[in-house]
């Protein structure tokens, strides 16, 4: 029985030494484990690239709902962010339009002046302290935004006038 044992240690020991010398082929080329984080170099980040983006995962990995919660937030703020200077873009064609025809001493299109006008007393959202519900983190973010938007907005609509006036 004795001599059973020492020849199976034998032939355990031979087969591990076979297999580590490479007795038994090559291994094959060893592949990437970690994906090329995929966002776009050549432009600026949009909703479906946060929406499409995949992080690879580590050893110790990572909390997915803390990361995806993060994603969502960006993805938003981005889509809101979006929208708000497409907004402020067409409200300042539209100023433009009415500013450069009053200043050639032509007549501004029909309803032109009014449309701006209703485009720059559009409510812009509550202002903080105006808000009687519980607003969640994302949503408290965004009013903040929004506050600090409409302060620097008029600000500059203040040096617009101030240089008008000077000419």
């Amino acid at each position: 029985m004795f001599v059973v044992i020492v020849i199976a240690m034998a032939l355990v020991v031979g087969g591990a030494a076979v297999v580590a010398l490479g007795g038994g082929g090559t291994l094959p080329e060893a592949e990437h484990d970690r994906l090329a984080v995929r966002l776009p170099q050549d432009r600026a980040l949009s909703r479906t690239d946060v929406d499409e983006l995949r992080l690879p995962m580590a050893l110790r990995g990572y909390r997915m709902d803390e990361v995806d919660d993060v994603l969502d937030r960006l993805g938003a703020e981005l889509a809101l962010r979006d929208a708000r200077i497409a907004e402020l873009e067409a409200v300042g064609v539209v100023r433009g339009s009415v500013e450069s025809s009053a200043a050639a001493g032509g007549d501004p299109l029909p309803g032109l002046e009014s449309f701006s006008t209703v485009l720059e007393k559009q409510p812009q959202g509550p202002a903080v302290g105006e808000t009687t519900e519980v607003l969640s983190s994302h949503e408290s973010d965004a009013a903040a935004d929004a506050t600090t938007d409409e302060a620097a907005d008029e600000d500059a609509a203040a040096g617009q006038h101030e240089k008008s006036d000077r000419a």
